[in-house]
C-alpha cells in the first residue's frame, strides 16, 4: 500500500485591512486541519475579524522555531496532512517565515500550491510612480550604519527600482544612508501603513525624505528607490567645499555632505576633505 501524502498551501493574508482577505483564503481558515502560523495570536484575531472559527489544529511558526518545526511540518504532510501556512500579514516565505518549509517540501515531492493574496512591496510599487518594468525586492537592509552604507553603495547603480522593508525607527538613518551612498537627489518614496486607516505615500529626494523622516514615524513601511539614470558628469574639485556647504544647509550632517560629495564625484571622501582643508588654508593665508 502507498504511503498518504498530503500538502502544503501557502497563504497570503491581509496587510492591514481585513477585508482584503479573499474567499478562499475565509474557506481555507475554516477547513484547514492544520495551520502553520507566524503569531497564532494575530490569526486568532484575523479569523474573528472574518467570523471564521478555526477548527484544525493551530502550530506556532517564526523565525525562532522555523529550523525545528520544518522536520515535524514535513513529517505531518508525509503522513498525509495538509498544512496551511500562514504569516502575520502578505505572502509567507518573503521575508517572511516559511521558505525552508517549501523547500523541504520540494526536495521530498510533496504538493505546494499557493493562495494569491496581499502583498506589501507589490501594493507599495503599484502606487508609487516609479517605474515597474524591472524592480527588484531587497528586503530589510543592514541594521547597523556602516554595513548598510556598504550594501547601498553596492546597490547604486542598479538599474532596477528598489524595494526595502525598513523598522519606522531606523527610516530617518536609512534615508540618510540612501542620500549618501546613491544621490541626495534620488527619487524616493516611502509608503506606510498600506491600506490602514492611516495610509500614507509620500514622494520626493532622498534628502527631502530623510529629513521628513527624521521627527519620527509609525507603523508598517515600505520603502522604493528609483533606478539608477545615466551617469552624471563628474563634480569638478573646485565646486566641491561649495556643495558640500550647500548640502550642510539643507540638513546634511558634515561628514554625510562629504560623503555625498564625494560619490557625486567620484572620488574618496579623504580627497574631498583634503580639497576642502586646502581651500581653507588659501583662504587664511590670503587673509
Amino acid at each position: 500500500m502507498e504511503a498518504m501524502t498530503g500538502s502544503l498551501v501557502v497563504a497570503g493574508t491581509p496587510i492591514g485591512n481585513s477585508e482584503d482577505a479573499s474567499a478562499r483564503l475565509k474557506a481555507a481558515l475554516a477547513s484547514a486541519s492544520l495551520i502553520a502560523a507566524e503569531d497564532t495570536r494575530r490569526l486568532r484575531r484575523l479569523a474573528g475579524e472574518l467570523g471564521i472559527t478555526l477548527t484544525g489544529d493551530v502550530v506556532s511558526f517564526f523565525e525562532g522555531n522555523e529550523a525545528n518545526r520544518t522536520a515535524a511540518l514535513l513529517q505531518r504532510m508525509q503522513d498525509g496532512a495538509e498544512v496551511l501556512l500562514v504569516s502575520d500579514a502578505g505572502m509567507p516565505t518573503v521575508s517572511d517565515p516559511g521558505h525552508r518549509l517549501v523547500a523541504a517540501c520540494a526536495d521530498n515531492n510533496i504538493p505546494v500550491s499557493v493562495l494569491p493574496g496581499p502583498s506589501a512591496p507589490l501594493a507599495a510599487l503599484a502606487v508609487a510612480g516609479l517605474p515597474t518594468d524591472r524592480f527588484a525586492f531587497e528586503g530589510f537592509p543592514p541594521r547597523r550604519s556602516g554595513p548598510r552604507r556598504r550594501y547601498l553603495a553596492a546597490l547604486r547603480d542598479s538599474p532596477y527600482t528598489l524595494i526595502f522593508f525598513e523598522s519606522p525607527r531606523r527610516l530617518a538613518d536609512m534615508l540618510h544612508d540612501v542620500a549618501t551612498q546613491m544621490g541626495s537627489d534620488r527619487p524616493v518614496v516611502v509608503c506606510r501603513e498600506l491600506t490602514k486607516t492611516h495610509e500614507e505615500i509620500k514622494r520626493g529626494s532622498a534628502l527631502e525624505l530623510a529629513r521628513w523622516a527624521e521627527p519620527g514615524v509609525l507603523g508598517e513601511v515600505v520603502v522604493l528607490v528609483g533606478a539608477s539614470q545615466q551617469p552624471r558628469k563628474a563634480l569638478p574639485s573646485e565646486q566641491w567645499s561649495g556643495a558640500v556647504a550647500e548640502l550642510v544647509s539643507e540638513g546634511l550632517s558634515r561628514r554625510d555632505a562629504v560623503d555625498a560629495v564625494a560619490l557625486d564625484a567620484g572620488v574618496s571622501r579623504r580627497e574631498v576633505f583634503a580639497q576642502i582643508q586646502s581651500e581653507s588654508r588659501s583662504r587664511s593665508d590670503s587673509n
